[in-house]
C-alpha cells in the first residue's frame, strides 16, 4: 500500500467530518499501513511519530481524534512514517527513548536502549539495597548515550561516576543526556577501548552492556537494527565473547575489594560468561533474568 493519507475515495471521505482527514483517521491508515511493512509495533509506531510531530504526549492524541491537524503537519507525519516503513527505528526518527522512565537523547551514534537492560541498573541497586555492595564510585564501560551512569546517578544520589566510549560521537550524546538530567557534575566523561581511560583508578562497581552480537546474529538480525545501529556498539566478533575476554580481566584490577563487575549479555551467553567469570577468580558469580525470563545479567565480586 502506497502512503497517501491525503487520497480519500468518495466512500472513504462520506465516513469522515467534512470529508477530513483526522488524527483518529491517521492513525488507523498509518497503523495498517506500517503492519503491512512489517512494523511488530505498528499502533505504537504511529502514534509516537504522530504525538512527536504535533510537539504534544501520546496520551493526548486520544482527546484530539477529530481534530484536522492540518497539511503542514500531515506532510511532514507522511515522511517519517516513509522512513519507519523502510526500516528507520523510531527511535532515531523522534531523537529519543524512554529508559528506566527517563528520556534519553539518541542518534545513530548510539544504540537504542533496551528494557533488558534495565536489569543492569536494578541489579546494582539491589545490591546496594542488601549492602552487599559499596557504590561510592561507579565506572560504566561502554555508556553509549549514557542511559547506565545517568540512571544509576539519579538513583544513587551519593554516587560518583566515570562514564567511558571508544566512540567521541556517543560520549556526546551522554554528556547531553547527564546535563538534562541534572547529574552532569557526578559524571566524568572520557573516551578510550575498555578498561584504559580507568587504568590507575579502582572502582566499588564496573557495570558495562558490551558488544555482545555474533557476526552469524547480525546476519540474522532485522534490518532496523543491523541497517541502522552502530556496528561497533553491537558486534563483538565471531563468538560474541570476544569483548567479554577482553573485559573481564582487565576489570579485576581495577576493583576495590569486594567490589562488583556487573555485566549485561545475551541468553546465549550467560552460562558461558559465568564460566569465565569464575575461571578469572570472581566470587559469588551469579545470573539475573529479565522481565521476560531470559538470562540477562551476569555478575562477580572480587
Amino acid at each position: 500500500m502506497d502512503f497517501q493519507p491525503h487520497v480519500m475515495s468518495q466512500a472513504n471521505a462520506s465516513e469522515t467530518n467534512n470529508n477530513a482527514w483526522t488524527i483518529g483517521r491517521l492513525i488507523n491508515w498509518t497503523n495498517q499501513y506500517l503492519t503491512e511493512n512489517g512494523s511488530e509495533s505498528a499502533r505504537l509506531d504511529t502514534e509516537i511519530l504522530l504525538a512527536k510531530v504535533l510537539g504534544c504526549e501520546r496520551i493526548m492524541l486520544y482527546t484530539r481524534f477529530d481534530e484536522d491537524p492540518g497539511d503542514q503537519v500531515r506532510a511532514t507525519f507522511r515522511n517519517l512514517v516513509k522512513e519507519r516503513a523502510a526500516g528507520c527505528p523510531v527511535a532515531y526518527l523522534v531523537g529519543h527513548k524512554e529508559f528506566f522512565s527517563l528520556k534519553f537523547k539518541v542518534t545513530k551514534d548510539t544504540l537504542i536502549p533496551r528494557p533488558d537492560t534495565e536489569e543492569a541498573v536494578q541489579a546494582i541497586l539491589d545490591l546496594a539495597k542488601s549492602k552487599q555492595a559499596d557504590t561510592s564510585t561507579i565506572a560504566d564501560i561502554g555508556t553509549g548515550s549514557g542511559i547506565l551512569a545517568i540512571t544509576l546517578a539519579k538513583e544513587l544520589q551519593h554516587s560518583q561516576f566515570v562514564a567511558s566510549d571508544i566512540s567521541e560521537a556517543a560520549l556526546s550524546v551522554a554528556q547531553e543526556n547527564a546535563h538534562f538530567h541534572d547529574v552532569a557534575d557526578r559524571i566524568q566523561f572520557r573516551s578510550g577501548d575498555l578498561c584504559n581511560p580507568l587504568e590507575g583508578e579502582t572502582f566499588d562497581v564496573i557495570v558495562s552492556n558490551p558488544p555482545y552480537v555474533s557476526d552469524n546474529e547480525l546476519a540474522q538480525c532485522s534490518p532496523d537494527v543491523k541497517d541502522y545501529e552502530p556496528l561497533q556498539a553491537l558486534v563483538s566478533g565471531p563468538t560474541g565473547m570476544e569483548i567479554y575476554q577482553r573485559l573481564i580481566p582487565e576489570a579485576k584490577p581495577l576493583l576495590n575489594p569486594s567490589g562488583w563487575l556487573v555485566l549485561e549479555t545475551s541468553p546465549m551467553l550467560a552460562s558461558g560468561l559465568k564460566q569465565l567469570l569464575e575461571e578469572y577468580g570472581y566470587q559469588s558469580v551469579n545470573i539475573k533474568r529479565d522481565h521476560t525470563g531470559n538470562p540477562r545479567i551476569v555478575l562477580g565480586q572480587v
